[in-house]
């Protein structure tokens, strides 16, 4: 039986800490790094990012766009990262935010999360909003290789709310009732299992036991977005301590291009996290 990917990431959470490094090669950051906003400036801020993470972090975390706004070449440096990242033992997590139905999600199972593609990462993010159900294919493919997946719940934007805090059939509200879904998914399984939450920092503690989710849990929004390690400490206090993995990009980022500044304030990052969980 594969090991499934909530288990496999809270064996490293506990041995490394939770700390995940958002790999954003955005125009702002290349151009802070004093380069161009090209295909090499791009490739120069993601690679050494990881090398940076590489000790420190367990994960890290490539926006897609970020390569995507320059086609194929963009691509092409993706691969890339997800090779380094996955030689030095870094889980990947691909920031795509997928979500289709039929064969447009078998299609976007194959290329991320099966083992030919030379874009299949350790796991991928997704939105349910055309239906926790019609992301079956993704959660197949991940629970048959190992892999995850991580559903928008509630997000750390703003913009999300109305949509996530409506009521379905006026009982719960969207997010919780995406939540009890990923629990439903993960309730044959192992113990952490392969579907997983995002759930943003800057936001309320979500109206759902989240020791009941059985999956880990993506947290963003710290940082530049405004949340604190103390909130996180506060926000996930009843969810499994291993279960909990932090994406921190800008706030880290942008101490580059030195490679050490950069692993220095990803170390106090992880360390100010750890601190905060329950």
């Amino acid at each position: 039986m594969v090991e499934s990917f909530g288990q496999r990431l809270r064996t490293l959470i506990e041995d490394r800490g939770p700390l995940c490094v958002g790999v954003d090669p955005s125009t702002t950051v290349i151009e802070q790094w004093g380069r161009r906003d090209d295909v090499e400036g791009a490739e120069f801020v993601a690679l050494s990012v990881v090398e940076a993470a590489i000790g420190t972090a367990v994960a890290i975390k490539p926006q897609v766009a970020f390569f995507e706004r320059f086609g194929s070449a963009g691509y092409r440096i993706l691969e890339r990262v997800i090779r380094e990242a996955r030689d030095a033992s870094l889980i990947v997590i691909a920031d795509a935010k997928r979500g289709d139905i039929g064969s447009s999600v078998e299609g976007y199972a194959q290329a991320w999360l099966a083992d030919p593609s030379p874009l299949a990462v350790d796991a991928l993010t997704a939105h349910p909003f055309l239906g926790v159900g019609a992301l079956a294919p993704l959660v197949s493919a991940a629970q048959a290789t190992g892999r995850g997946l991580f559903v928008l719940a509630g997000t750390s934007n703003p913009e999300g709310r109305a949509i996530q805090t409506a009521l379905v059939d006026g009982a719960q509200s969207v997010e919780v009732a995406v939540l009890a879904a990923i629990s439903e998914l993960n309730a044959n399984g192992d113990e952490l299992g392969a579907v997983g939450a995002v759930i943003g920092a800057t936001r309320e503690r979500p109206a759902f036991d989240l020791a009941r989710l059985r999956g880990p849990i993506l947290v963003p929004g710290v940082g530049a977005q405004g949340a604190s390690a103390q909130q996180v400490g506060r926000l996930f206090s009843d969810a499994p301590r291993a279960s909990i993995l932090v994406n921190v990009g800008r706030a880290i980022l942008e101490r580059g291009p030195d490679r050490r500044a950069i692993r220095d304030v990803a170390r106090r990052w992880r360390d100010e996290i750890s601190g905060a969980l329950p």
